[in-house]
């Protein structure tokens, strides 16, 4: 089993998003913290595969400065984590889109009608090709819709005449992702509320599989999150979007002023319940130390952090149940 002590001794400068899923995918991470009462507890987490870099770092400094919290995390995708949060198996629930009506109904048909959403960071969603692709440097919207729709393009020159006629090979998150979610919503949806999107090409709820697929196919697109992108360096090349006002790149720059048209906020659930209980439940201790670092560990692991206003009005939502 990897730790998260593990972990740390195998990045010399920031998390590495896929290399802590590879590491890290067949266990839950464990570390050690206290709370202000001395007593031990477990916290787990699970859920987006984009947000799991950051919890898990958290997770891994938190050890630091605590000493007997047990600290599980997993990423089952977005919508298996709110399962799982909805059916009370987890404390906190990692989210690369907003919670859904039917996920709320859930989580209340179990008594569990406190949940408290809290926005960690941004994400600029990538689109990729290989790199050896000389031919995609931006697509439109529409283009994208054209190529991940049920029954769409199959070639490159289906998408713009001015495209070789070879064939298209995808790669996209499973359908339990919060990013597939919201590609679907923001893409497939946008431009046809009656389209769907396709699933005949490689679906993965791990991003490390999608980046090695990308990589190694001269005729891939696909998309995750923007610190898979960035850690795979070279091997991938990042597609520029086009929403109607012209090509703009995927960077921490347009995800924060908002130009990016595939930029999204990010999440973590938890519980009032739980941040009441403090110091008993050590859910409050760590959700404070998530916040009070994220600045920091957001960026560090590849994605933005949050203007400082709209960090301080997540920090005020836990405000009243601070001792």
């Amino acid at each position: 089993m990897g730790t998260i002590a593990e972990a740390r001794r195998l990045r010399p400068a920031r998390f590495s998003a896929p290399a802590a899923v590879l590491l890290l995918a067949l266990a839950a991470l464990a570390v050690a913290a206290c709370d202000d009462s001395g007593e031990g507890g477990e916290i787990d987490i699970d859920g987006s595969s984009t947000v799991y870099p950051i919890s898990a770092a958290v997770a891994e400094d938190f050890d630091a400065v605590a000493g007997d919290v047990r600290v599980n995390v997993g990423f089952s995708g977005t919508g298996g984590g709110f399962e799982a949060f909805c059916a009370g198996e987890t404390h906190i629930s990692d989210a690369s889109r907003p919670i859904r009506q039917n996920e709320i109904d859930a989580c209340a048909e179990n008594g569990i009608d406190d949940v408290l959403e809290i926005e960690i960071g941004l994400d600029a969603l990538t689109v990729m090709v290989h790199p050896d692709n000389d031919f995609v440097d931006c697509l439109t919207i529409e283009q994208l819709h054209e190529i991940f729709r049920t029954d769409g393009a199959t070639n490159w020159s289906e998408v713009d005449a001015s495209f070789p006629d070879q064939s298209i090979a995808l790669y996209f998150p499973g359908t339990d992702s919060g990013t597939f979610d919201y590609f679907v919503e923001t893409v497939i949806n946008d431009v046809d509320e009656a389209a769907f999107h396709r699933g005949d090409g490689t679906a993965s709820e791990d991003d490390n599989v999608l980046a090695q697929g990308i990589g190694g196919d001269g005729d891939s697109i696909g998309y995750f999150g923007f610190a898979y992108f960035q850690d795979a360096g070279q091997s991938l090349k990042a597609v520029s979007i086009d929403a109607g006002d012209g090509c703009v790149a995927p960077s921490f720059e347009s995800a924060l002023d908002g130009s990016y048209p595939l930029s999204r906020p990010l999440y973590i659930y938890t519980r009032e319940l739980f941040l009441a209980e403090h110091p008993v439940n050590p859910v409050l201790r760590f959700v404070e130390f998530y916040l009070d670092n994220a600045t920091a560990l957001v960026a560090e692991v590849g994605y933005v952090s949050l203007p400082p206003d709209v960090l301080q009005a997540q920090k005020d939502k836990i405000a009243p149940f601070l001792p």
